[in-house]
């Protein structure tokens, strides 16, 4: 049977039509993917995606939303998420190159988005601070962007870890916004302050103020030390922090390298009050957060730094080793607020005596008034309700009417005789006395045998200290 011939035209045109369309679209089609593909080459080769893609682990780093634009052009920061050293994060960068990182309303609405997939999925947040402010021509719409932010990084606060990183200008809202982070990570080459014109903010003077947690010489470094804070924290409140192989103990003469892992110890910030040592360091493989005192009396920011380890590793169920070693409290402010912080601590805490612990700081940190669950001593520790030079002058007043040499005699006996560890285990206010090279494998035990610990709280919205 033939096909008419006008049937056979009818047939030849719409073919010929759809093989038309069908060219066109493809044209189109190759058209918008080489467009796409120019937009994401610019991107990728600002500032901000060089950071990230450094920060996280190589070719897992995938962008969120990354064509929003801001006005005339793209969106002044990046965000996204992958794995830094296999742990699951998401992350933000300012983008410098784009407005000098400017806030702006779409910039805000990107943070927001992290912001709420990191709060569905626990997962821990890094922010990487460089930016000159905000954009001042959207005015009040910006402000009320900027304080969503700042409520969304609040809601996080005591679920995921936050970190900031700071490596150019962080002033002004962006200066507080960093500051809710748990720890602030800051280059030398960055500016931090609350000052919108920008005076202050360098990275020493935040270093001595105790507002950054680590100072680095460089942008490298701050990100190398954001990724090795990162694995020793939680992913969130709910589990449990990353568990690496077991390095055994390398003692150098300092009392945390004879039970912490060999070189685990990572301190914060160092450099601001002293009298105390704060950080995390492996144990087991498994992390604990550590607080030393050096044998001083404790002032208001050595109190401050030890009571922020305190509530964080409680706020992530991380054990608390504390290395008890001082004379007592220079401020009764900020001494309730450490004993606060450890009273109120349900996280497994154990505290090894090694020198004095006197009165308050004994109470506070190391008795069972600190609801500590394992105190341990070493054998030269001294415990004792005050400080021995008080405790002769009440008991054995005679003693002091000798001349200085016989005071000082009289003074070392009554500490052997009434202040030992031996005598305070008697008593049983230690739990444990630890000889040379025990004290790591008493800790082991300890950790493990508290290592399901279980303790409820009468309900209440916080803390009023």
């Amino acid at each position: 049977m033939t096909t008419p011939t006008c049937g056979l035209k009818i047939f030849l045109y719409k073919n010929g039509i759809k093989s038309y369309i069908k060219d066109r679209y493809s044209q189109r089609k190759v058209g918008i993917e080489m467009s796409i593909e120019k937009v994401r080459a610019e991107l990728e080769n600002t500032s901000a995606y060089k950071r990230l893609e450094t920060l996280f682990d190589e070719g897992t780093f995938s962008p969120i939303a990354p064509f929003t634009r801001s006005g005339d052009g793209f969106s002044e920061a990046a965000a996204g998420y992958g794995e830094v050293n296999g742990c699951a994060v998401y992350a933000f960068a300012q983008n410098s190159d784009i407005c000098g990182g400017a806030m702006s309303k779409a910039h805000a609405a990107k943070l927001k988005k992290l912001y709420d997939l990191a709060l569905k999925t626990g997962t821990p947040v890094i922010g990487l601070y460089d930016s000159i402010g905000a954009r001042v021509d959207e005015g009040i719409e910006m402000m009320t962007a900027y304080g969503e932010v700042l409520n969304y990084s609040g809601k996080l606060a005591g679920i995921v870890p936050q970190i900031a990183v700071v490596l150019g200008p962080c002033q002004g809202t962006a200066a507080l916004l960093a500051a809710c982070s748990d720890f602030v990570i800051m280059s030398e080459q960055g500016k931090f302050t609350i000052e919108t014109n920008g005076e202050g903010g360098s990275a020493e003077s935040n270093k001595k103020h105790g507002v950054t947690a680590i100072t680095a010489p460089d942008e490298f470094s701050a990100l190398e030390a954001a990724k090795n804070l990162l694995v020793m924290l939680p992913q969130n409140n709910l589990s449990e922090p990353y568990n690496f192989e077991e390095v055994s103990a390398m003692p150098d003469g300092d009392i945390l390298t004879e039970f912490v892992d060999g070189g685990s110890f990572l301190e914060l910030f160092e450099g601001y009050a002293d009298a105390a040592k704060v950080g995390f360091a492996k144990m087991q493989g498994d992390t604990v957060g550590v607080v030393q005192t050096n044998g001083d009396v404790l002032d208001r920011r050595a109190c401050e730094k030890c009571a922020k380890i305190v509530r964080f590793c409680d706020a992530y169920s991380i054990p608390v080793i504390t290395l008890a070693n001082a004379k007592g409290f220079g401020c009764v402010k900020a001494a309730a607020k450490l004993t606060a912080a450890y009273a109120e601590a349900t996280t497994a805490k154990i505290t090894v005596v090694t020198g004095d612990a006197f009165g308050a700081f004994y109470m506070a940190a190391a008795g069972t008034g600190a609801a500590v669950d394992f105190t341990v001593a070493l054998e030269s520790a001294c415990v004792s309700p005050i400080a021995p030079e008080a405790g002769i002058i009440i008991l054995s007043p005679e003693k002091l009417k000798t001349n200085a040499e016989g005071r000082k005699k009289a003074i070392e006996e009554f500490k052997a005789n009434e202040c030992s560890a031996m005598r305070a285990a008697e008593k049983g206010y230690i739990d444990q006395i630890a000889a040379a090279g025990e004290l790591r494998e008493i800790l082991g035990r300890a950790l493990d045998m508290l290592d399901g610990k279980r303790e409820t709280t009468l309900p209440k919205k916080h803390s009023t200290i």
